[in-house]
Formats: C-alpha cells, structure tokens, sequence
C-alpha cells in the first residue's frame, strides 16, 4: 500500500518537500494539553456535518476513508477488524485500510483533510481564536515519537530549528493566512458515509 508521502509526490506536488522553520519563531503542537493543543486533529472539537456529529476532525477525516456500508458501520461503532472495541477512530481505521479504504483516497485525501479544517475553524471558536494568536508565527506540528523521522505531516526539532513536510503546519497556516477558507475539490460521493451513520442512527 502505497505510503501519505508517495501520494503527495503524486498528486499534490505543491505539498511535496521538506522545510525548515527558526524554533524560536513557532507555534508547535503535539499533545492536546500542550499551549498550541487545540491545533491538533485529535484534539476534542465537534463537528457537524449534515447534522452528525464527529467527536473531532481526526474523527470525520477518518470516516471519509470509506465508502462500503458495512466497513463504516465498523468504524463508526468502533469495531475494529479483529472484533474489538476501540475508541481510538484513527486506530479503528486503520484496521480496515489496507482492504476497505476508498480507492481513490491517495487522490483526495489532501483535499478531505481541507474540508475538515474549514469546518473546524467555522464550528470551533476556540480554533479561531488560537490561529489569529499564533499570527506572525510559523505553526509546526511535533513528531509524537522522537525515534523516528517527521512523517508526511510532522516535523522534528534538529538544533534550532523544526525540519520536516509539516504538511498539516502547512495547512493550518494556510487557512489561518486565508481568513479560515482552503480551496479543495471532492467527489461527488465523498460524503455517503454520513448516509450509513444517517441509517444506523434510525
């Protein structure tokens, strides 16, 4: 399966790469408890979309990964493919990938994380907030495990300065810098999920 980075080189080129930002000049988040916390996706902010309500935007990004009914079923409820019960949606997720992800998601999935920062920024005063304090600086998203090099959406601290593709930095910064707006293009189906969360809800 191919990896976050290989589908950005491909599809959003714009994105691809690797930056540097001065430390003393960013706004750095990890954990949810930490001065920037409310930046990350993990971080409990509802959303409603179409009148369901996602616990965070990690929560609805996760769930736009399928399409088959049953699979978001699964996911929903928090079922993982080894018959187990998790709260972690990230987790719940990721057991199905391999198998049941949508099949264009390589194509989309920049955009789908877009569609989730504008509605957390519509929906979460807080959010707001925090992005027009951190105006001035660079916002760098931590690599939770130091052992390893910054993913397709981290960066890690090297002497003094905060080196990686940053990608979900990079987009914080964007809509911060557009007054909340990121322009981003989705299928027509993108959101028949919210029909099968609609019917389990019946």
């Amino acid at each position: 399966m191919a990896t976050i980075a290989q589908f950005i080189k491909k599809y959003y080129n714009q994105y691809w790469g690797i930056s540097e930002y001065p430390a003393e000049q960013c706004a750095v988040f990890c954990s949810s408890s930490e001065e920037w916390g409310i930046f990350g996706n993990m971080t409990s902010a509802q959303i409603v979309v179409d009148g369901i309500t996602f616990k965070s935007s990690e929560h609805l990004y996760q769930m736009m990964k399928f399409k088959d009914p049953e699979i978001v079923a699964k996911v929903w409820r928090g079922e993982t493919a080894k018959g187990k019960h998790s709260n972690h949606v990230k987790m719940t997720a990721r057991s199905y990938e391999r198998l049941y992800r949508r099949k264009d998601w390589g194509s989309i999935l920049v955009d789908a994380m877009k569609f989730c920062l504008v509605k957390k920024y519509e929906q979460c005063e807080a959010f707001r907030k925090e992005l027009d304090r951190s105006k001035g600086k660079y916002i760098v998203e931590k690599q939770p495990n130091p052992k390893k090099e910054a993913d397709a959406w981290s960066a890690t601290l090297e002497g003094d300065k905060w080196i990686g593709p940053n990608l979900t930095g990079r987009l914080l910064m964007e809509l911060r810098d557009n007054g909340g707006k990121l322009e981003y293009n989705l299928p027509e189906d993108a959101f028949e999920f919210i029909k099968v969360i609609k019917g389990l809800k019946k």
